[in-house]
């Protein structure tokens, strides 16, 4: 396995170490943690949905919460009331979870929704006017110190030719 080391980027830069320790958590091997299961897609330039598979879960069972750039979604279930029969195989998974998402700055959550066992989470990134990109319109130069000193010459000539006439 290729390890990083970060370190002189936390040395020689000032304002990058929450982006350091993203790319430093993200090397790290995830600790077994695959529940629930999830799939990140873009829906447009800047929107995206992350798509979590809850079977089990009614959407009081569920939070979502964002707070510093990062998404929360929990779940947690109340104990099921004991059910006439015995299990002979239980697949479906419905232990309490909490599965984080780091977002990039001007990414916020627009909706979710729980249909069919899965929870739809809408994210759109709104960059503020200020960082947006703006045209800026070329227009027609005015008088320049050039011109002007230019323009004074000529007006000498004209003046000195006409005395001399």
């Amino acid at each position: 396995m290729t390890t990083f080391d970060f370190s002189p980027l936390y040395r020689t830069s000032v304002g990058f170490d929450r982006l350091a320790s993203m790319m430093n958590s993200a090397t790290r091997q995830d600790q077994g943690n695959t529940y629930p299961p999830y799939n990140i897609r873009t829906t447009g330039d800047d929107h995206y949905q992350i798509t979590m598979a809850v079977a089990g879960f009614a959407e009081g069972d569920l939070d979502i919460t964002t707070e510093q750039n990062r998404l929360v979604v929990t779940g947690n279930r109340a104990d099921e009331a004991e059910e006439k029969g015995e299990y002979l195989h239980r697949g479906i998974a419905t232990r309490s979870f909490e599965r984080r998402f780091n977002l990039a700055e001007h990414v916020k959550v627009v909706s979710a929704s729980l249909e069919n066992g899965l929870l739809h989470i809408d994210l759109e990134r709104e960059l503020p006017e200020a960082m947006k990109p703006r045209t800026i319109e070329i227009s027609k130069p005015t008088a320049r110190l050039l011109d002007i000193e230019k323009g004074s010459k000529e007006k000498d000539v004209l003046e000195s030719e006409d005395k001399a006439a």
